[in-house]
């Protein structure tokens, strides 16, 4: 599946639009990453375990977004948007949302 936050793929027409598609995933903060991360902020660099888990959780988003888009007939999304938000009481989850419009390429 194509994917780009652009509105069109160069060089490739789009000729039907199926409509919005998206993904999400949630993710829980796991303890041992956040002592990590405690540790990393005090002595400073990056905190890996975050890193890795933001890239898994978009990955998975991005993965549903196109499942959805290829049942639809979709040879490509447009438009793709990710958005990270944390939930839960203290914070402890973190969700990537993907979405953009599945479109038919000529």
């Amino acid at each position: 599946m194509i994917t780009s936050t652009t509105p069109n793929i160069p060089g490739r027409e789009s000729v039907e639009s199926l409509g919005v598609v998206s993904g999400e995933a949630i993710i829980g903060a796991h303890i041992f990453r956040d002592i990590f991360a405690s540790i990393t902020n005090i002595i400073g660099g990056r905190a890996g375990g975050y890193e890795k888990a933001l890239r898994q959780a978009r990955d998975i988003a991005i993965q549903e977004m196109c499942d959805e888009a290829k049942a639809r007939g979709a040879e490509a999304v447009v438009g793709v948007d990710l958005d990270y938000e944390t939930l839960g009481p203290d914070n402890g989850m973190m969700m990537v949302t993907a979405s953009g419009t599945a479109v038919r390429l000529a």
